[in-house]
């Protein structure tokens, strides 16, 4: 309770980590408990500083240079990275483990195909975004576009292919192909977002509709939870992301009947019940 109003939390129906992320941090975990030399992840493994930190502590620390050397163990991070990076960490002699989603590597074999099928390649996506930095390993060739305007400076072919980087909101993709529609004779869409992001998406904006407070938790690093936390904007003024439950404020829930609780696929369930409790604590909802 707030002031003198009863406060209710609800999460999201889709919140929080994806097979992905669940699935990159059990091979860390694994690797931390199992190998016998030093664990590393190539980057961040996922965009979440507070994962990233708990991680370190079991023992994984992040390094930015693939070339760690015979006896250690050396995660790719769900990102990807491009097929030379790999080369050189495989080069090395560490031991490998790639820890790349599978709907990023999707996009890979996406990107490839549509090249080798003669169409000029687009990514729509963020320009420097480790996703979309590995996806341009596979086509080096291919354009980054992060919205209908960025067409305006470049020059299209007359048969377009398109990939998206997963993370994107739907309503992006939307608008780079509505662009393209009148400048390409010929535009192949391959539609990469992940499912889990979009079921986030379509689930934060139900409950932003209809919130008086949203709370998005996730990295602010992390594409697909900015997303979200924009979407949510969008609909409910009183949005706020945060990465860690000691950010909540008292004075954003005063007068609150409803907060709304959502956070990317880079937050694990963990992190979400820790924001949920000290929310509990702060609004007296039960």
């Amino acid at each position: 309770m707030v002031g003198d109003r009863m406060t209710t939390i609800e999460v999201a129906r889709e919140a929080g980590a994806c097979y992905g992320v669940e699935r990159a941090l059990q091979l860390a975990i694994d690797a931390a408990r199992d190998a016998e030399g030093p664990v590393h992840t190539l980057g961040p493994l996922i965009h979440n500083p507070v994962v990233v930190s708990e991680l370190e502590a079991e023992g994984v620390t992040v390094v930015d240079d693939p070339a760690v050397g015979r006896g250690a163990t050396l995660l790719l991070r769900t990102h990807g990275v491009t097929p030379a990076v790999e080369a050189a960490a495989r080069k090395s002699g560490a031991a490998v483990l790639d820890a790349t989603c599978p709907f990023v590597k999707k996009v890979h074999r996406a990107i490839e195909r549509l090249a080798k099928d003669g169409y000029q390649p687009i990514i729509v996506g963020e320009a420097g975004h480790p996703e979309v930095e590995g996806t341009l390993g596979h086509a080096p060739e291919a354009l980054v576009i992060g919205s209908g305007a960025d067409l305006a400076s470049v020059e299209v072919g007359k048969r377009v292919g398109v990939v998206v980087q997963t993370t994107m909101a739907k309503s992006v993709l939307d608008e780079v192909v509505v662009a393209l529609l009148g400048r390409a004779d010929e535009v192949r869409v391959l539609n990469t977002i992940c499912s889990a992001t979009s079921e986030r998406q379509s689930a934060a904006a139900e409950l932003a509709a209809r919130a008086d407070v949203m709370v998005v938790i996730g990295g602010r690093s992390s594409a697909n939870t900015t997303h979200l936390a924009q979407i949510c904007a969008d609909v409910c003024a009183s949005t706020h992301h945060i990465e860690r439950a000691d950010e909540l404020e008292r004075a954003w829930f005063e007068g609150a009947q409803l907060v709304g609780v959502t956070a990317g696929a880079s937050t694990p369930r963990s992190q979400i019940d820790e924001v949920v409790e000290a929310l509990g604590a702060l609004t007296g909802a039960c």
